[in-house]
């Protein structure tokens, strides 16, 4: 994403923000609330039209200006919310509103359920409540369905919005694994979190906003926690340190 600029109401809520992203990275947007990162990314999966800034995926640009159109460039999008029907099971969860059918038009559920346990199986080998609904399960179970849903429909890019809120610290080690098989697979991952403890466990790369400009992008292997903290709070770049 290049100059992105996107206001509400006279107020520039990102204002000429450029952020990138590699197969296999996952990069972390960091910012109080309103500091514009939630923004930025919503221009990305769809939910906001820029008013200006270019998107590239694989180094072409692209218009995006619905859900349809950056899932149709493998970008998907995983909400705090999970965005799961809790009545269902994985299965349901999984194809829900893109059903796979019998040659006669009819509901494949032996094939849904068969996917589900395929891809399951790859990203979190020990999960096995398929007949479960989604409301009985734990919140890295969860997890487990909406990550799986992404991978399934084929996302090469994936938006995850504080995968490890509220989540124990058992949970907390299931999503960080399934991020790094995802990582394994050659995804990229934005990751929108105000915890800079998590950023700093899970991601290669953070990028941190203020008042809806970018304060810089660092290497997580080059700073420390008050580093991202300063730069959160000061809006400031950390010092370079001497070697």
């Amino acid at each position: 994403m290049k100059d992105m600029c996107i206001s509400f109401g006279g107020v520039q809520a990102v204002d000429h923000v450029s952020v990138d992203l590699h197969p296999g990275e996952v990069v972390g947007l960091l910012g109080h609330n309103g500091a514009g990162k939630s923004t930025l990314i919503k221009m990305l999966s769809g939910a906001y039209k820029p008013d200006s800034g270019e998107i590239r995926v694989n180094g072409k640009p692209v218009t995006i200006n619905s859900p349809r159109d950056a899932r149709a460039h493998n970008i998907e999008t995983i909400y705090q919310t999970l965005a799961l029907a809790d009545n269902l099971d994985a299965a349901s969860n999984l194809f829900l509103g893109r059903e796979l059918v019998t040659p006669l038009g009819f509901v494949d559920d032996d094939a849904m359920e068969a996917e589900t346990r395929r891809i399951m199986g790859r990203l979190n080998p020990n999960f096995q409540k398929f007949n479960a609904p989604v409301k009985a399960l734990s919140g890295g179970q969860r997890q487990s369905v909406a990550i799986s849903r992404a991978v399934y429909f084929n996302a090469k890019i994936l938006i995850m919005d504080e995968p490890t809120a509220a989540l124990g610290p058992q949970e907390t080690k299931m999503v960080a694994e399934l991020i790094q098989e995802l990582k394994k697979q050659g995804l990229g991952i934005f990751l929108i979190d105000h915890d800079v403890r998590a950023v700093m466990e899970l991601c290669d790369r953070a990028s941190v906003m203020k008042n809806g400009k970018l304060v810089g992008t660092v290497n997580i292997s080059d700073v420390t926690e008050d580093d991202l903290l300063s730069m959160i709070i000061l809006g400031k770049q950390p010092e370079k340190k001497a070697s």
